[in-house]
């Protein structure tokens, strides 16, 4: 699909010509979800440096390497398929609290494992939560967002992503002069502390209105849109957009003690039947949403980003800097910089669009991949000792591939999934996004070393340069644009007939097309 074909007949998404200023209770909403995401990064990041010295400790195989620090990607398809399921049952923020619980019991089991086998119960305990955190913070912070700075508010799980995984890099560094044995276990034991203060924080956050309004609370979810919305008009009109969602009439809980019970049971207000909806019997508008979503977080994690993140010190190495401290130092770099440029994104994505960002973005991760590749090759023939300039140009070509991942590929890929999705579906269809993004993070990380052992690091990156080109390609011509679009608005952009979600009716009971409520006293 085109763009020109996916916006037919439909007016072009417009920023708003003044915008609003930042709505501050919308921001701290923003900002306390998606600190959970820190914790993410760090789990990550922090196997980098840690996996040096678990080798020398635990006296462990590079295959073993391998498959620990990838394999947290897989066991968080545990936790991203059941978070869909989890925050429609009881809600974005206590599905918040319970993936801070479960870091905090990772981090605890892998700081002090005294085996491989006990790492990865670890590894799988912090992979659950990894994959609810995934989900969660795109979908709560897009929910509570107004449509002005949904772009800017949406990407602060990505920004903090990165800010754990720069932080991931600086406790391997401060910690890398500790004995072997303690080195590593200290690093992931830094980890337990943040979860207590954010489930802490997490609870004084309002829940979502659209979860509110998915339970019948009519009332509590308004309160919520009068202090995250711009206006007292835009949240009204963002209550009944909601509303019309879930196919409650006009006027009904319009009065502020009123709740509205929510009895039929397709409308999946605990997440009845969406599977059927997401897999079995899509719309067309839905096929081609999944299809979006899925592939956009295929092309995110297969073009290479986690190799880089993870094994950037084992690069480094081969690029000449021989020394840990030397290696650990260059990867701080990269942390940093990958966190700096997030905020680009942060910034733009409501000004310039989600199209422009994603675009360049891939395009300058083909031209740094190529690079690294080439100088990596070109090392290969120079004698040991004479690579130095060389060294230069590859620790160029990394910092400039993480800097274009990090102005759109990285924040935007779940800014976009969070969006398009209507508002059934929303949870579990960003679900399967988070999924996939996982199962390739795992795959790409698990065989990177057998990957650049059969075909060398200059062709493992010229392979991920390839994939990430033909997510340029793919991105130009099946993603529209949706800045300025109401989360309500967005299937139109993918065909949807009047932007309303088309729920599938069991054929044998055409009464069950109108819905059934009741409004009753508080």
């Amino acid at each position: 699909m085109s763009k020109q074909e996916a916006s037919d007949g439909i007016p072009a998404a417009e920023a708003p010509a003044k915008r609003p200023p930042l709505n501050k209770y919308a921001l701290a909403c923003a900002i306390l979800a998606s600190m959970n995401s820190i914790l993410l990064g760090y789990d990550v990041s922090v196997m980098s440096g840690a996996q040096l010295f678990m080798k020398q400790d635990l006296k462990i195989s590079d295959t073993q390497i391998e498959v620990l620090a990838g394999i947290i990607n897989i066991y968080s398809l545990v936790g991203s398929l059941a978070a869909g399921r989890t925050s429609d049952w009881i809600g974005r923020r206590y599905t918040m609290v319970l993936a801070a619980a479960i870091f905090f019991a990772g981090a605890l089991i892998m700081g002090l494992a005294p085996s491989y086998a006990v790492l990865m119960v670890g590894r799988f305990v912090a992979g659950v939560g990894v994959g609810y955190a995934l989900m969660i913070a795109p979908v709560y912070t897009a929910e509570v967002s107004p449509t002005s700075a949904r772009g800017l508010l949406t990407s602060f799980p990505e920004v903090f992503i990165n800010t754990g995984v720069l932080l991931g890099y600086v406790s391997n560094y401060a910690f890398h002069g500790l004995p072997v044995h303690l080195s590593w276990r200290v690093m992931f034991l830094v980890g337990a502390v943040p979860p207590v203060f954010l489930a802490l924080g997490v609870l004084a956050m309002p829940e979502s209105p659209r979860w509110l309004v998915m339970q019948g609370r009519i009332a509590d979810a308004r309160r919520v849109l009068a202090k995250t919305s711009d206006s007292p008009a835009e949240a009204e009109a963002r209550l009944a957009d909601i509303k019309s969602a879930i196919g409650i009439p006009e006027g009904v809980g319009d009065n502020d003690d009123d709740v509205v019970i929510v009895t039929r049971k397709n409308k999946g207000t605990h997440g009845e039947g969406v599977w059927r909806d997401l897999l079995l019997r899509p719309t067309p508008p839905v096929r081609r949403i999944l299809i979006a979503c899925l592939g956009l977080q295929f092309f995110q994690q297969a073009s290479g980003i986690d190799s880089v993140v993870l094994y950037s010190p084992r690069v480094f190495q081969k690029a000449g800097l021989q020394s840990d401290n030397n290696s650990l130092g260059a990867t701080m770099a990269v942390g940093a910089c990958k966190t700096l440029f997030i905020l680009v994104a942060t910034f733009f994505l409501d000004r310039v669009g989600r199209r422009p960002l994603l675009l360049t973005s891939a395009g300058g991760m083909v031209v740094s991949l190529v690079t690294l590749a080439s100088a990596l090759h070109a090392i290969d023939r120079v004698p040991e000792g004479h690579a130095t300039p060389l060294a230069g140009v590859s620790i160029a070509a990394v910092l400039a591939f993480v800097a274009s991942f990090s102005i759109g590929m990285g924040p935007i890929a779940w800014v976009y999934s969070s969006e398009i999705f209507p508002l059934r579906l929303r949870a579990q269809g960003c679900a399967m996004g988070t999924a996939m993004n996982r199962i390739m993070s795992g795959t790409i990380t698990m065989s990177f070393i057998s990957l650049y052992k059969a075909i060398t690091l200059a062709g493992s990156f010229y392979l991920y340069s390839g994939i990430a080109a033909a997510g340029w390609v793919f991105m130009f011509f099946f993603l529209p644009e949706t800045r300025g679009r109401s989360l309500e608005d967005t299937e139109q952009l993918f065909g949807g007939g009047d932007g309303q979600e088309d729920v599938r009716e069991d054929g044998h009971d055409a009464q069950k097309k109108s819905t059934e409520l009741t409004g009753s006293q508080q």
